[in-house]
């Protein structure tokens, strides 16, 4: 699987292009603006956009769904405790102090364990509450996309609404910590690099 990490948008999300290398499908993790350079380096590498997927609901990592779908026809996809939280009027209301677009409705709902497949690659889903509802993690060996639940030396907030210090807490010691340790984490932002690995984290990580 091929990976491409971009930094976008005003909140500086890493957004991520994967892609199976032998049919061209491929999957844009995290939109999180700067929709015209994702739609380059897709078109770049001649890159058929089958799906957007949200590692959660949080408007500065969906605000691109819309614009990516129109251009690609790609279908969107959340979990299903993200989509029904994030459709709630006071938590759209809270947001939209962001000032940033929202998503589109979801056309694929995901759960823990389910697979998302790109070609000839598969992607697990790991559900990860704690910094949202629905957050999840992307698993395709040895290549974990971590979303706004694990950083290179942190985690991710859980002040917001919807979140869960205990939660977060949970998911990343039963089911982050658990993968091998030359697991790559690719993060939902850079804030202390742009990768680390899970044995990396588990050794020098403060939260842990």
């Amino acid at each position: 699987m091929k990976v491409q990490q971009l930094t976008v948008g005003m909140m500086g999300v890493c957004c991520y292009i994967v892609s199976c290398e032998q049919t061209k499908k491929a999957a844009v993790i995290d939109p999180g603006g700067d929709e015209d350079r994702i739609l380059d380096a897709c078109n770049l590498d001649n890159l058929e956009v089958v799906y957007i997927i949200a590692t959660h609901g949080h408007p500065d990592h969906v605000c691109g769904n819309g614009p990516v779908q129109q251009e690609t026809g790609a279908k969107i996809i959340m979990h299903r405790a993200d989509a029904e939280f994030f459709a709630k009027p006071e938590i759209k209301e809270y947001f939209s102090m962001l000032g940033l677009a929202e998503s589109p409705a979801p056309d694929i709902l995901v759960e823990d364990g389910d697979t998302i497949t790109l070609g000839e690659e598969t992607l697990s889903v790991i559900h990860t509450p704690g910094h949202t509802p629905g957050g999840i993690c992307l698993y395709n060996a040895p290549d974990c996309f971590t979303g706004d639940t694990l950083f290179v030396g942190g985690v991710g907030r859980t002040d917001f609404p919807g979140g869960s210090m205990g939660e977060l807490s949970h998911s990343i010691k039963s089911k982050l910590l658990t993968l091998p340790p030359n697991t790559v984490v690719w993060p939902g932002h850079g804030y202390g690099g742009s990768k680390s690995t899970i044995g990396e984290e588990a050794r020098s990580n403060p939260y842990f």
